[in-house]
């Protein structure tokens, strides 16, 4: 009940989705009011089960491949959005990648390189260090890596984005094992994907080899905790005082320090209330003479993971402005063709109900009817069954892209499949439509005769 509440209280803010709740309370009502044309509609379709069936399919099949790639395309329109609130800065080494700070930068640029009186501070910050490792050192397979972000565990709660999204147990194993890690170091967090490669489970205590820190291994990591399946089902988390103090100990072994020990800074994360706020933070981390050596640069989280999908930028627009459209032609297209063949056969029944008194326009109403609630119905089957299968069963779309493993299919996902399919539907179907408004009475009884 909360959740419906929140949406519709959400409506007036997101035009898109007013017109859509707009449409489909329209539509409903135009159904009941029309209960004698619609029952007309749905025996018509039901004449021919087969037709009707394989049409909805082809239909769903192509609203499916849409779904997920709108899906995946939303995500990351959403994540390279600028905010006017609440933003997050990325500061990463300047003329480097990937990024290597020396950690000695964490606590100035926690307080967003502040010296003076009038200077602003962040609201949060947390930082991150990169740490991969292998179960296996001598045979190393994709089963047996896993990849650790390094960091304070208190920040996990408020800086790691997407955790609001958890479910209320998984999110209170989480705080369990974050405090199991504030109680010791060497305790880490894997995501549930990740441990399956793995053939491993919370509870157990794992040898980590390191695969970026020659050397640097970390005996008797133990799992007390497990990310679900989804954005960090992949990935893995640890104290990042483990790494710091194996650098430590590296150097009081060997008498020199690690060859990364003034490189294991990655990402350092800030929260600001506002662009202002942002623009002051940004110019005091830049100009500052405490990080000139190696040299930092300040952006949005926004621009910073835009510049993170530079990469893709060609394969997206690609996907976003020739294939979504030629899925749509192709959906237009096998409803056209469908209704087509359903016309030219009930040319004799057109004929006959323009005898009984039914105008062209009624003619051509009943044909796009049946084309709009074949698309519609298998648009909002589709797009409904890949929210529930992507989201809440397999844990996501699994194509990873920069540093996203996975992506969800969004609650909106169900009226993208009724839009589809009605637009779709009608599209493909007034060529049909048309021809069977303009069916000639006399000459359909003339061959009969």
């Amino acid at each position: 009940m909360n959740r419906l509440i929140d949406f519709l209280v959400s409506l007036p803010d997101d035009p898109l989705r007013f017109l859509a709740v707009a449409g489909v309370i329209l539509a409903l009502a135009a159904m009941l009011y029309y209960r004698k044309p619609v029952a007309f509609i749905a025996k018509s379709l039901l004449r021919n089960k087969v037709r009707t069936i394989l049409t909805g399919l082809a239909t769903g099949l192509f609203v499916l491949i849409v779904t997920l790639v709108w899906s995946v395309l939303s995500f990351l329109s959403l994540v390279t959005q600028e905010k006017a609130k609440d933003l997050k800065a990325i500061v990463t080494e300047r003329w480097q990648i990937p990024s290597q700070m020396p950690f000695a930068y964490a606590t100035d640029l926690a307080d967003g390189g502040a010296t003076k009186k009038d200077d602003v501070k962040p609201t949060d910050s947390m930082t991150w260090q990169f740490y991969g490792g292998t179960l296996d050192p001598v045979n190393r397979t994709r089963e047996n890596t896993v990849f650790f972000f390094g960091m304070d565990p208190k920040k996990i709660l408020t800086m790691m984005d997407g955790i609001d999204e958890f479910s209320a147990q998984d999110r209170a194993n989480l705080e369990k094992g974050i405090q199991l890690m504030e109680e010791d170091k060497r305790r880490v967090v894997i995501g549930i994907e990740r441990l399956r490669a793995m053939n491993k489970r919370v509870g157990e205590r794992i040898k980590i080899y390191s695969l970026n820190y020659k050397d640097l291994d970390l005996d008797e990591c133990e799992i007390v905790a497990a990310f679900p399946e989804g954005r960090y089902g992949q990935s893995g988390l640890m104290h990042r005082d483990r790494i710091n103090d194996a650098l430590d100990q590296y150097k009081a072994k060997n008498g020199k320090p690690h060859p990364m020990a003034d490189r294991t800074l990655n990402l350092v994360w800030l929260k600001v209330p506002d662009t202002a706020t942002y623009a002051k933070v940004a110019e005091q981390v830049e100009t500052s003479p405490k990080f000139s050596s190696p040299s930092v640069k300040c952006e949005t989280a926004s621009s910073g993971v835009a510049s993170f999908l530079d990469a893709y930028k060609d394969l997206l627009w690609i996907v976003q402005w020739l294939l979504v459209p030629v899925l749509m032609v192709c959906m237009a297209l096998v409803i056209c063709a469908a209704i087509s063949i359903s016309v030219r056969e009930r040319r004799t029944e057109m004929a006959v109900l323009k005898v009984l008194g039914y105008s062209p326009n009624h003619i051509m109403a009943l044909v796009l009817g049946e084309a709009l609630f074949i698309g519609g119905g298998a648009g909002l089957l589709s797009a409904g069954g890949a929210y529930i299968l992507f989201t809440h069963v397999l844990g996501g779309i699994k194509i990873p892209i920069a540093f996203f493993p996975a992506f969800m299919v969004p609650p909106d996902a169900l009226w993208w499949g009724l839009g589809l399919g009605v637009t779709t539907g009608f599209l493909g179907s007034i060529v049909p439509a048309v021809f069977a408004m303009s069916v000639k009475v006399s000459q359909v009884f003339s061959k009969v005769s």
